[in-house]
């Protein structure tokens, strides 16, 4: 619809307006289906069992009762007044930092190896049988937790484990019917290389697809400038893969903030002293054992407070040792720019390994 009018000076503008168009059947449809429906699954399973979570943490509710009272916030002052939940604590924050270091550097070591690991002359391939090794660190994670950590649980028996059996095979006298989760001193680095091998196979398989993600040209120019595998893959296999590292961390943290099935299978009472007990245990003892579900729920809300706050370490820690470029995704030149800025990312490594081979 257009509508004509007129100027003071006389002249004439025509306007155009746009009619105001009625919804149709199939956009109202469309907008229920694709937006208003999910949003609601997100609100009902999401976001309404965290705010749940949060009002019961602020009860006495036992669990098995319709009735409960208002505490406020003394659960959550009783948590870091709690000697058993505080040392869960500490054991969680130890996993977090150690496992997914640990298992993030063998996982990289064992991906360089076949990928770029193979012989110094020809084209850049990795070891012999790559393919083989790739398959065989995969097995671990096909393998459910649980049994994961039974099968441990057994090798570290006492008296009929494997690994006792084996090192007095071999000469080590000291290590007959030594209990690896039963001393301070082993229980945890014990149950850390449990979790470690499960995890090893998936985060190799991840960082091997990032590697072949990276133009060969690259690994060639930086070993004509005399870059070793070792140089390569720190100054740059790392750099160039630093967001699968991050997300790998992130995830690899999150699993072992909780840690319940592994933790369970090996020592379901927490270990000597409680030097292996976790969060989710204690949070599984205090509601199901004790009634304590207003208790647990606090905890349970501390574990997420937790994890989240891991996440933005992380986040915070690949920001400051010089992680994504911001900018490229949010600057005026959109997705072009940020590929010319990306192009010159290569040369510039591979000049600074020549000026370090040639020094």
């Amino acid at each position: 619809m257009t509508s004509t009018t007129t100027t003071p000076g006389g002249g004439q503008t025509v306007a155009a307006r746009r009619r105001r168009r009625r919804p149709s059947w199939n956009r109202i449809s469309f907008m229920l289906v694709f937006l208003v429906l999910p949003l609601a699954i997100f609100v009902i399973f999401v976001i309404s069992p965290f705010v749940q979570a949060l009002y019961y943490s602020l009860t006495n509710w036992t669990g098995f009762s319709p009735s409960m009272s208002f505490v406020g916030v003394s659960n959550f002052v009783r948590l870091f007044h709690d000697n058993i939940f505080m040392a869960a604590l500490r054991n969680n924050v130890e996993l977090a930092i150690v496992v997914p270091l640990v298992t993030i550097a063998i996982a990289l070591a064992i991906a360089s190896l076949v990928t770029i690991g193979g012989p110094s002359k020809g084209m850049i391939r990795g070891i012999g049988g790559a393919s083989f090794y790739r398959v065989v660190s995969f097995f671990p994670y096909c393998v459910p937790a649980i049994v994961i950590g039974l099968i441990w649980e057994q090798v570290y028996d006492p008296a009929a484990g494997l690994l006792n059996g084996f090192l007095t095979g071999i000469g080590l006298k000291n290590f007959e019917n030594f209990a690896w989760l039963g001393e301070v001193s082993t229980a945890m680095p014990a149950s850390m290389w449990v979790i470690i091998w499960s995890f090893i196979g998936f985060y190799t398989i991840l960082f091997v697809a990032a590697i072949k993600g990276v133009p060969a040209e690259i690994y060639e120019a930086a070993r004509v400038d005399g870059a070793g595998r070792f140089r390569m893959a720190v100054s740059l296999t790392i750099p160039l893969i630093r967001d699968n590292v991050q997300t790998a961390y992130i995830y690899l943290g999150i699993a072992v903030l909780d840690a319940f099935v592994y933790m369970q299978a090996l020592n379901p009472g927490g270990g000597p002293n409680n030097t292996t007990l976790t969060m989710s245990q204690e949070l599984f003892t205090v509601a199901f054992r004790k009634g304590e579900f207003g208790y647990a729920t606090a905890m349970g809300v501390v574990l997420a407070a937790v994890t989240l706050l891991f996440a933005a370490i992380v986040f915070a820690v690949s920001r400051l040792l010089g992680g994504r470029d911001e900018t490229r995704g949010s600057t005026a030149g959109g997705r072009g720019r940020g590929r010319r800025a990306l192009a010159p990312t290569p040369i510039a490594t591979t000049d600074q390994l020549a000026e370090e081979a040639g020094a």
